[in-house]
């Protein structure tokens, strides 16, 4: 096999947003490196991402891609893209006061435009499902694309718009955590935190183990306590 079939092989990827998760793409021929913004073709259309890293193939638990890298983004794309991103900005606004009109229960979170403009995104939080289709040709008719509501979690929210954990830290989701991992009921209880489903946060999972190995050799509430070398 010669180095032309090994490069067709190569596959990057890719983030869109920073500790966003991680898509996979072909980069067949194209020689890209980490840290380098290119444009790909995407579901939605045209957009621009980050290479994270390259393979000569995805791992075991990815399916095969089926987009490719299109190019490296130059600079006119990369400001088309600030553009997009400003724009998408006054669109929160304006479909925040639709959303009022409509009297519709739910919280916009974001706006992201495609990199051809004619997709826009716009990700929401809410307590049950939401009928939204009147505002949709409302703000098809306002922003003349197509128009994608799509409702997210709160920590998805919480990924989005940033903040601070109990820690006084820039929460983790945000930094660097790309993915999501179960934080559950029975992860308070181990570490005897109340249980308040808007406390899970993801820093639960940390020290789980230890909790729990400890929780196995310590004595119970209320027992008569005893030689720590009895219980080990």
């Amino acid at each position: 096999m010669n180095q032309a079939d090994n490069a067709q092989k190569r596959v990057a990827a890719l983030c869109f947003r920073r500790s966003g998760p991680l898509y996979w793409f072909n980069a067949n021929d194209l020689e890209v490196s980490p840290g380098e913004f290119v444009v790909v073709d995407t579901e939605k259309g045209p957009d621009i991402g980050q290479v994270v890293c390259v393979r000569d193939q995805v791992p075991p638990d990815h399916p095969e891609p089926t987009k490719s890298v299109m190019r490296r983004a130059n600079q006119k794309d990369l400001q088309r893209k600030r553009q997009l991103h400003q724009k998408a900005n006054r669109a929160l606004q304006i479909a925040q006061d639709k959303v009022a009109e409509h009297n519709l229960d739910m919280k916009l979170v974001s706006t992201e435009y495609t990199l051809d403009g004619r997709h826009l995104t716009i990700c929401f939080t809410a307590d049950g499902r939401v009928d939204f289709r009147e505002l949709v040709r409302d703000l098809a008719n306002v922003f003349h694309c197509r128009i994608e509501l799509r409702q997210i979690g709160v920590r998805d929210e919480a990924k989005t718009l940033g903040g601070l954990g109990p820690c006084g830290q820039p929460l983790c989701c945000q930094r660097f955590l790309r993915d999501f991992q179960p934080v559950g009921i029975r992860l308070a209880k181990d570490q005897n935190l109340p249980l308040n489903p808007e406390k899970l946060m993801c820093c639960l999972r940390y020290e789980q183990e230890i909790y729990s190995t400890a929780r196995d050799k310590l004595p119970e509430v209320d027992d008569e306590a005893q030689p720590l070398q009895n219980r080990m």
